[in-house]
């Protein structure tokens, strides 16, 4: 059986679009992968859109979902990977089920002060984090194992 991943973050903007872009990218061959938030129908953030755009990937007309409403729908998934910001206080959505639940502590991007640019260069390490905890991840449960 193969893994079925969700993220999840408070508005499905920025981190958890990015993490399940960056997996499907890189692992999407072996692992299928959604993302979802709290509140559905917001906007993404244009930093997370630059800095996957940077790499290749294109995630302007993606639109955010709601993690209750795939619940809802009687959606499963293995894995449940929250990726809210604990050292703000952030409190990630549950999802509930018979899963695997990881949660990865992550700033979020709209969060960022200062310059354009720093807030950029801020989301691009937000973005290689990202990726180093999804190849963890996939070392430690790719393929379904």
């Amino acid at each position: 059986m193969q893994n079925h991943v969700l993220f999840i973050c408070a508005h499905n903007s920025a981190r958890s679009q990015m993490a399940e872009e960056l997996m499907r990218r890189k692992y999407g061959d072996t692992v299928r992968v959604e993302s979802a938030g709290l509140r559905e129908n917001l906007h993404l953030n244009q930093l997370a859109i630059e800095v996957l755009k940077e790499i290749g990937i294109d995630i302007s007309d993606k639109e955010t979902q709601d993690a209750f409403e795939l619940y809802r729908n009687g959606r499963l998934f293995s894995h449940v990977i929250t990726v809210c910001d604990d050292s703000n206080g952030e409190h990630c959505p549950v999802f509930p089920g018979g899963v695997i639940r990881l949660h990865w502590s992550l700033h979020d991007p709209a969060s960022l002060e200062g310059s354009w640019e720093e807030k950029l260069e801020r989301t691009r390490q937000i973005r290689e984090e990202i990726q180093q905890r999804i190849d963890e991840w996939y070392e430690e449960y790719g393929e379904a194992r």
